[in-house]
């Protein structure tokens, strides 16, 4: 089994989610049982705050990482060309990529249970997003917001050139620029 590659089995496609999931639980134990009451208001500004950046930061990943620069731009067509393949970034980059570039700076400016708080939010994010796409490519849609989010993407998938990079939102598509014309004001 190679960890690296970007097409996985439906074992380790589902081990990711397993894998944040847990993730997510532990952060949040962590942190309801360890942080001193009088931290709680700055944990909780940086739990939204990594909510918040999630959003944000998945745009960005999607619109210029995915899209414009090799070998992820490689790697993500052929999540264009196969759009229910279980095509997605293995773990242990992901988890090595919030590690190294997310946890570790956020524990040198807040300490550990800033750290730890940002993390949360972040794989909050992270874990809505992979949900949510894995939903767009493999369910049936019945909620209203859900078919929403579905059609904007499939726009994403078919559409030249690229727009509509946001999965679980297109507040940012709106506020840079990349929708198409006649959706501007949809946001989803």
């Amino acid at each position: 089994m190679n960890i690296f590659t970007i097409e996985h089995g439906k074992a380790a496609y589902w081990a990711d989610f397993a894998f944040y999931g847990i993730t997510i639980v532990v952060f949040a134990v962590v942190l309801v049982v360890g942080t001193p009451q009088a931290l709680w208001p700055r944990v909780s500004l940086w739990a939204i705050t990594g909510v918040v950046g999630w959003s944000a930061l998945e745009y960005v990943v999607h619109r210029f990482l995915f899209h414009g620069v090799q070998p992820f731009r490689r790697w993500h067509a052929e999540h264009h060309a196969r759009p229910t393949a279980f095509i997605c970034a293995p773990t242990i980059v992901t988890a090595s990529v919030l590690g190294v570039f997310l946890f570790l700076p956020a524990w040198l400016m807040g300490g550990a249970w800033g750290a730890c708080a940002l993390t949360l939010g972040v794989l909050c994010g992270y874990v809505a997003y992979a949900t949510t796409h894995h939903a767009i490519h493999h369910w049936h849609a019945k909620s209203a917001w859900l078919r929403r989010r579905r059609r904007w993407h499939f726009i994403h998938h078919s559409a030249r050139p690229r727009c509509c990079y946001g999965v679980t939102s297109g507040i940012w598509d709106i506020v840079c620029g990349s929708t198409r014309p006649e959706h501007k004001s949809t946001p989803g």
